[in-house]
């Protein structure tokens, strides 16, 4: 095998394991439509870098950087994921897409990755590019605050 496919069997296997969660992290980041755009965006970016991507120490926290950061100069509104069809019983509390609209963008993506995708503190840390205790610190807040909004008490 030469040196080429080698790379690119390696890009394979990282864009396989590594895609799912990217598109998750940046559709918590930047909505739905656009969340899925920059993870693709990222990963081509990452296939037309893999040399030097690939010898990082956290590529998948740098694609998530590159896809957030190219998906905030394109200055769209932060969407949630599709709501669902007309007529059928809500998935989640009505209030809760305004609610995380509210919160901050780290305390929204923490939350939605640590809670809504079941990642753990220390895959939303690597991917994010902080500590485990601030993901902590930024699921608290905003669990927090999505409890105040929502009227809901936590001692229940």
């Amino acid at each position: 095998m030469t040196a080429v496919e080698a790379d690119r069997n390696r890009f394979a296997l990282f864009a396989e394991e590594v895609g799912p969660r990217l598109t998750q992290a940046l559709v918590a980041s930047l909505g739905g439509e656009l969340g899925r755009e920059m993870a693709a965006d990222a990963l081509a970016y990452g296939w037309e870098h893999w040399s030097r991507v690939g010898a990082m120490e956290n590529p998948a926290g740098y694609l998530y950087r590159v896809g957030r950061n190219r998906g905030r100069r394109m200055r769209r509104p932060y969407l949630l994921p599709d709501p669902p069809p007309p007529k059928s019983e809500p998935l989640v509390e009505p209030g809760l897409p305004s609610a995380l609209a509210r919160l901050s963008n780290r305390q929204r993506v923490s939350v939605m990755l640590v809670h809504g995708a079941g990642w753990t503190l220390s895959e939303t840390a690597a991917v994010m590019g902080i500590s485990p205790g601030s993901v902590y610190r930024h699921v608290e807040r905003a669990l927090r605050l999505l409890r105040k909004s929502l009227g809901v008490n936590s001692d229940a």
